[in-house]
């Protein structure tokens, strides 16, 4: 269980390290470019304790950044495009048309077994699933179900099955995988990638099946319920029909 730290202090400490590595490789003579590398990996490694997007970003960006700023290193002009490549490793350009790496609150589903009934062993995926709060509030409404998490993004992937050991994470195009052997397939995207999942979700799903969205309406399909998270939001609940 990861610990949580009250916001700045999680990206305090995520620098302090990323720049006692970057101190470390210099004192063992390995260059300014393999210490700001190695730097960019503690950020990237440790952004899991952000809690949102932008936090996430900036405790991955904020060493190669200040770096930078400080001009503490000499390094050619093209090294500074390492942080490019750091967030480009976070989130692939294929993968900029969903959603960011935006949160699932974790009580965020806690009402959606009062409306959608599954058997304990079924198989649940999140479809996009970053760094595993979706997986986690999906836990806590479905404690006995199969969670499945499938995720672009190799680090991202790996960080979330790191934080989500009872789930079964997989890296790939949440697009191009078949969703047929699901019984509940939950979506966290953005208003434009929401009709492509409808066609998806009627295409794939079995007739009986669930599909969820928070936040973002499909609305080429009939909602069967709109619930509302304890912050408010929309909950959107799709049953699939023959």
């Amino acid at each position: 269980m990861l610990p949580k730290f009250r916001w700045p202090l999680p990206a305090l400490l995520t620098w302090a390290a990323a720049w006692g590595v970057y101190e470390a490789a210099l004192h063992h003579a390995a260059g300014p470019f393999v210490g700001m590398g190695l730097g960019c990996a503690v950020g990237v490694a440790a952004c899991v304790l952000g809690t949102t997007g932008w936090r996430r970003s900036l405790m991955a960006l904020g060493f190669p950044l200040s770096l930078l700023l400080s001009g503490a290193a000499s390094m050619p002009a093209w090294a500074w495009l390492l942080p490019l490549l750091v967030l480009l490793l976070i989130y692939p350009l294929n993968a900029w048309r969903d959603a960011p790496v935006f949160p699932t609150p974790v009580q965020a589903l806690n009402g959606l077994p009062d409306q959608v009934d599954i058997e304990p062993d079924a198989m649940v995926l999140d479809a996009g699933c970053g760094l595993g709060d979706g997986l986690k509030a999906l836990r806590a409404a479905y404690p006995q179900a199969q969670l499945h998490g499938l995720e672009w993004s190799w680090p991202l992937r790996a960080l979330c099955a790191l934080r989500c050991p009872w789930a079964r994470v997989r890296q790939g195009d949440m697009w191009r995988a078949n969703w047929s052997g699901y019984t509940l397939v939950y979506l966290f995207q953005r208003p434009e990638s929401m009709d492509r999942a409808a066609a998806k979700a009627r295409a794939e799903l079995p007739p009986g099946a669930w599909l969820v969205s928070l936040e973002f309406e499909a609305t080429t399909l009939q909602a069967h319920a709109r619930l509302l998270t304890p912050d408010g939001r929309a909950l959107w609940v799709y049953r699939m029909t023959t």
